[in-house]
């Protein structure tokens, strides 16, 4: 499996032991707006979804990798997930789940290793990302890491009852024709 390593963070694949985070970070309220969440993940469907998160990014069109900071702790995930391979786009998502590890440069270099994988690997033209409208940091970071706001969908999510805003963000790979 595959480890990308920088010189703050490595990207690991998922593996057994990190059942604990996953089951803490997919049942935060907080994180259900942007993840699409409606009710909380048992321990049991999650440990599932880890026996099977060794699948091949061209069959299950998505991959999920670990975040590990300097000091070998989880700190967050980062996601490829609507893989095309025909159109060569993947959509990337990214957490990193407490606040004292936000804002040290962990998410950026974790952006800049799986954007370099997904060029260099999967061969993709472009990369993109959701930011809801009032995620601020999260817009300042993507466009730290080179992403272009290039459209808004107008009233696209909908959350305890209100409607938000949600902009496209992408990266084009300008060696991919």
């Amino acid at each position: 499996m595959i480890e990308l390593k920088g010189e703050k963070v490595v990207l690991r694949a998922l593996e057994p032991e990190d059942l604990d985070f996953l089951y803490l970070l997919e049942n935060d309220t907080r994180f259900w707006e942007v993840s699409g969440t409606q009710q909380p993940y048992s321990r049991h469907v999650l440990k599932q979804y880890l026996e099977n998160a060794h699948r091949d990014i061209y069959e299950v069109k998505q991959m999920r990798m670990a975040i590990i900071g300097p000091d070998g702790d989880l700190i967050g995930l980062i996601d490829l997930f609507d893989f095309d391979p025909k159109n060569l786009r993947v959509g990337l998502g990214l957490v990193v789940r407490a606040e004292e590890d936000r804002n040290k440069g962990f998410g950026a270099e974790a952006i800049e290793l799986i954007v370099a994988f997904a060029f260099k690997s999967l061969n993709v033209r472009q990369v993109y990302a959701h930011i809801l409208e009032d995620n601020l940091a999260s817009m300042r970071l993507f466009e730290k890491s080179g992403f272009i706001r290039t459209a808004t969908k107008k009233d696209w999510i909908r959350w305890q009852g209100e409607f938000r805003d949600q902009h496209l963000y992408q990266k084009i790979n300008p060696s991919c024709t």
